[in-house]
């Protein structure tokens, strides 16, 4: 147990007698040290018990000997050990009445008990604490690893954890979201931390702060990050009522320790199922989804029976600099987690910049990619319709043209139904069609081979910017005034006037016609 005032007191070896402030006896000693300074407050760290003799205090002088007391309450001493019979034959008065003022215990050291006397026992109690902390400390991580051995390890090690601590104790995945809590009455606790979580991720592993606990708690919280690489692998929560000492430091960092191996080894499980998902997702859109179930097993079985939805995640703008380098890895091991969580099979696959989930329709997991998703900045998703598994390669290409809308619409997540699955512009193929796009388009491109004015050109540029005519004048790198002469020109020709909006959407058609 720590070394107090108190336990030096009575040890009647040392024949200690206390002068003032007994009611702080309670104090724990960590250090001794003796000085005759007027100011020894420099060279102290706190938690000493000072010894002096003296030699350079003026009784007479009680405003100096108030001014010393209170430099090294101050300073964070603990106690005050004065020698007596070497400059002084009597503790004097004026530092017996200072001490009480400032609270600060004084204790008579008599002639008979040298200072080495003092300084030994303090060194041999810190030593036997500290052995004790170290053994304590060893037995603790022994019975880390036995629990870190059992069935359930992760739980069963937070539980022994949180026991030894007194308090609570939280794991998280990579995402921040909570694994597993122990005990269970501190699961509110724990998820009210994902702010905390979200800043520790910024930085690289290993990384650790220290936070006040949830409102309402008296909590103080040490949070840790876990994995050797750039990103954490997941993040440990310890709450306690009091300060970690070192031994409980100690304890705590043998369960981080462990906790990473766990993590790690899962890791190479984890990239060998990511290969594995990978692989299922290219059989089912090559439409061999019979070869996808044969070697999907136990794993994905299951999800191979039954009406899946596509999921497609990128970067809200493909051209742009990627805002979160890891939003796509930390929303697919999301997505994994609550598939998990809820024993759902769920396959997430990232290549490039591009996410692809493929979860049973109506899944937890697919529910939550979904909502994140669609919470997440930067990133813009399309969801496809529900599709049996040999259905896969349409349901992915559903996905995709909802991607695209989201993108173009500046949308975080568009739905296959809400743009419908059909398009007009492969019905133009038709030789009819095709013979009404030239014969009305004839005039124009005559025009534009024997004079200057490239009218099929800016008659596209205006119809595609729904006749904005500074935006198509800027696609042309020409003046409006040029633009709005050579459409005049093209109504001219044609006999048709641009303000009908038939006569647009007959233009823009027999365009596209051409196209195709």
């Amino acid at each position: 147990m720590p070394l107090t005032l108190a336990t030096l007191v009575h040890r009647s070896s040392l024949k200690l007698g206390v002068l003032a402030a007994r009611e702080g006896l309670d104090a724990q000693v960590r250090w001794v040290h003796t000085s005759e300074l007027d100011d020894p407050a420099p060279y102290l760290e706190g938690g000493e018990l000072l010894l002096t003799t003296g030699l350079k205090l003026d009784p007479a002088d009680a405003g100096g000997v108030t001014a010393y007391v209170r430099r090294l309450a101050a300073a964070g001493v603990v106690g005050l050990g004065f020698g007596v019979g070497v400059g002084h034959d009597e503790v004097p008065p004026a530092l017996v009445l200072a001490a009480q003022e400032a609270g600060l215990p004084l204790l008579e050291v008599p002639r008979a008990t040298p200072f080495i006397a003092i300084s030994k026992a303090v060194s041999a109690a810190v030593a036997a604490d500290q052995y004790q902390a170290v053994t304590a400390g060893f037995e603790a991580q022994r019975e880390l690893t036995r629990a870190a051995l059992a069935s359930d390890g992760t739980g069963a090690l937070l539980a022994r954890l949180a026991a030894h601590l007194d308090g609570w104790t939280a794991l998280y995945d990579a995402s921040g979201a909570v694994l597993a809590v122990a005990p269970e009455w501190a699961g509110r606790r724990a998820a009210r931390l994902a702010g905390e979580i979200d800043r520790l991720r910024d930085l690289p592993a290993p990384a650790g702060a220290a936070v006040a606990g949830p409102a309402g708690t008296e909590d103080r919280v040490e949070l840790q990050s876990l994995g050797t690489g750039r990103r954490p692998r997941g993040y440990l929560a310890v709450g306690t009522a009091e300060r970690l000492d070192t031994g409980a430091r100690y304890v705590v960092h043998a369960a981080v320790a462990l906790l990473t191996l766990s993590l790690e080894q899962s890791r190479v499980l984890q990239e060998a199922q990511g290969r594995l998902a990978a692989a299922l997702l290219r059989m089912l859109l090559a439409g061999e989804a019979g070869h996808a179930r044969a070697v999907a097993g136990r794993m994905y079985g299951a999800l191979l029976d039954t009406r899946v939805r596509l999921l497609i995640v990128e970067p809200a703008d493909p051209e742009g600099p990627v805002e979160d380098p890891d939003a796509l890895a930390l929303l697919a091991e999301r997505a994994e987690a609550a598939g998990a969580r809820s024993g759902e099979p769920v396959l997430a696959v990232t290549e490039g910049p591009r996410l692809v989930v493929l979860a049973a329709e109506g899944a937890t997991a697919l529910t939550a990619a979904t909502g994140l998703a669609a919470a997440q900045e930067g990133l813009a998703a399309g969801l496809s319709a529900p599709a049996g598994p040999d259905e896969v390669p349409e349901a992915y290409r559903q996905a995709e043209r909802a991607l695209a809308v989201a993108q173009r619409r500046g949308l975080n997540l568009v739905e296959h139904g809400e743009v419908g699955a059909g398009s007009v512009v492969p019905l133009l193929a038709d030789e009819a069609v095709r013979a009404f796009a030239e014969g009305l388009l004839r005039p124009l491109r005559e025009h534009d081979q024997t004079a200057r004015g490239d009218l099929v050109a800016s008659l596209t540029a205006w119809l595609s910017r729904h006749g904005q005519w500074d935006a198509a004048a800027a696609d042309l790198g020409v003046h409006r005034h040029t633009l709005r002469y050579r459409m005049r020109r093209v109504e001219e020709i044609l006999g048709r006037s641009l303000d009908d909006p038939d006569v647009r959407m007959e233009l823009w058609l027999a365009l596209k016609t051409e196209e195709t």
